[in-house]
């Protein structure tokens, strides 16, 4: 064998060597390639795992905490509700300032008077006695109740606009107290009072949430107990207020139309009751002023007097019926 016959064996060798280190090398190095993105591919895997379940987990904690504030409102309401309102509290909620000590002189005042002249003018005195028990009791508290509701009426009727001076200001930038500020400066009675004395309690150190609580002593609106517990969650849980508040604006807008028309669709019961209950004393007035002698007498007999009695407990017995007909709660 020459020469070159070996170095021409010893090339091919070489080469089949290279050749077979070549695949082998590039063998192993797509191997080492698909582990290392096999890994790669579950560390993402587990990295996205994980953040499920850290989104799962604040979910879930938020929820929980949601139905535990909730829980703790309607505990608070149910407590609320079974609290006897004071003759203290009507009187802050018709917006007056009189202690019940002085109410209670001025309506025992209004009945010795009543029942001083209705004895002066002749008549007996279990006659002047229900005149003098009818005003001093009766007639000061209705007024206090019709003041009360009339202020309440008018809250409900500028609150949704106070909450739209919210949503917009938080839209702006505006930090929720610059808000209520702008409120208790702005908006007419009694929305702007009630949020100024919020504002003052809050100057002195008072939390927003008792703030609230304390309107709504002064104010038990179902509106206002809408707007607290909006507050009460947001503070606790977080969430978009201006979208909260919105909602509720149109929830209160849409409550304040459905009130509207109920009281359309009423209005026709009701003058109909006022009619009637008005009917019997409005005949016995134009019969005593054209013929005094001919009803005279059921003021100066005994029996004449029993009749009036009983006349008088059955009319106000309708009349409270009546008015419970057409008394809608809504």
């Amino acid at each position: 064998m020459g020469d070159s016959t070996v170095i021409l064996i010893a090339v091919l060798a070489f080469i089949s060597v290279a050749g077979l280190g070549w695949v082998f090398a590039g063998g192993n190095s797509s191997r080492t390639n698909s582990i290392r993105l096999r890994s790669l591919n579950a560390r993402d895997q587990m990295k996205r795992g994980k953040r499920k379940i850290s989104a799962l987990d604040q979910a879930s904690s938020r929820r929980k905490q949601l139905q535990e504030t909730l829980k703790e409102l309607d505990q608070h309401q149910k407590e609320h509700r079974k609290r006897t309102i004071t003759l203290k509290s009507r009187i802050r909620q018709a917006g007056f300032s009189f202690s019940p000590m002085a109410f209670n002189i001025t309506t025992l005042g209004i009945g010795l008077t009543i029942g001083i002249i209705m004895l002066l003018m002749g008549q007996s005195p279990m006659v002047s006695g229900a005149f003098a028990f009818g005003a001093g009791f009766g007639l000061p508290r209705w007024f206090l109740g019709f003041v009360r509701k009339r202020r309440m009426k008018k809250f409900s009727l500028e609150f949704a606009n106070a909450i739209d001076v919210i949503v917009r200001g938080v839209k702006s930038g505006l930090p929720l107290n610059e808000c209520l500020h702008i409120i208790a400066r702005e908006a007419p009675a009694p929305v702007g009072p009630e949020f100024k004395s919020l504002m003052d309690g809050m100057a002195v150190g008072v939390d927003l949430s008792v703030g609230l609580e304390k309107m709504y002593e002064r104010m038990p609106l179902s509106e206002l107990n809408f707007f607290t517990i909006v507050l009460t969650i947001q503070q606790k849980t977080g969430g978009n207020l201006a979208e909260a508040l919105g909602n509720l604006s149109i929830v209160l807008r849409a409550r304040k139309m459905m009130r509207e028309k109920i009281g359309a669709l009423s209005s026709e019961a009701k003058a109909s009751s006022g009619i009637i209950g008005s009917l019997p004393p409005l005949v016995m007035l134009i019969v005593y002023l054209t013929t005094p002698a001919y009803i005279s007498l059921m003021f100066t007999e005994d029996l004449g007097r029993l009749m009036l009695a009983g006349a008088g407990l059955w009319m106000g017995t309708g009349i409270f019926v009546m008015m419970r007909m057409v008394a809608f709660d809504f």
